[in-house]
């Protein structure tokens, strides 16, 4: 078989199929985006570590080096791209505001038709955003590497696994007041997008920085599963 089994690629393959499982999860019939969210809330703990693990193996050659940069923006797009994406049109399905709206048929209401093509433009321009930033960071980190050697200590542009922080938040904030966040959500998307292909300029995390990060995922995975378990049996 063509490709690399090894355990430097196991967190990258375990992120992709946590981002596809998410990804049916909101696109099923009776799928909900809060059980979406966790699935992107795995990938993001698996991308926490996989660069970690992978540069462990010592003796890796240039071939697995370039596959494992590959897969990985490959996988990012999927769990930081698509995955963000569904889980917004999810929280549309479920929405008290939207799901009774009116999209072939007026009744009176036929402005309600704009919203499914908004937030489905934000979607589109969000995925895009993160195709483009995934797409820059491995052509300029080529070069970087050819050039200076080690490891990139400044990004420009938000890395797309950002993504399993921001959106968590605003669920939280739903859960937190009660209150349908779904526009909240898609604005989010947009901001995120903008970010994504801007020319700001983020250091990247030294490992104390890596771990609060994960503190505050697990965090939000904690209250999240707590709150969604906690509304269901009201």
């Amino acid at each position: 078989m063509i490709g690399i089994y090894d355990y430097t690629v196991w967190l990258t393959y375990g992120s992709l199929l946590s981002a596809m499982l998410g990804i049916l999860v909101c696109l099923h019939g009776v799928g909900h985006p809060f059980i979406g969210i966790f699935f992107l809330m795995i990938c993001g703990l698996c991308d926490a570590f996989d660069g970690k693990v992978a540069r462990h193996k010592k003796d890796r050659t240039k071939m697995a080096q370039a596959y494992g940069i590959q897969i990985d923006s490959l996988s990012d797009l999927v769990a930081f791209g698509v995955l963000p994406g569904c889980i917004g049109f999810a929280m549309i399905r479920v929405s008290p505001r939207f799901q009774e709206a009116p999209v072939l048929h007026g009744n009176g209401e036929e402005g309600m038709i704009l919203y499914p093509i908004l937030f489905g433009l934000i979607v589109l321009f969000y995925v895009l955003a993160a195709l483009i930033r995934l797409a820059y960071f491995n052509v300029t980190e080529e070069e970087r590497a050819d050039k200076e050697g080690g490891v990139r200590k400044i990004y420009t542009g938000l890395p797309v696994t950002s993504a399993s922080l921001i959106f968590p938040t605003v669920l939280l904030i739903q859960f937190a007041t009660d209150r349908d966040t779904t526009i909240l959500y898609f604005v989010a998307l947009l901001v995120t997008g903008f970010l994504f292909i801007s020319k700001i300029h983020i250091r990247k995390p030294a490992l104390r920085g890596i771990l609060t990060m994960i503190a505050i995922g697990v965090v939000e995975f904690g209250l999240l599963l707590f709150l969604w378990l906690y509304f269901r049996g009201r």
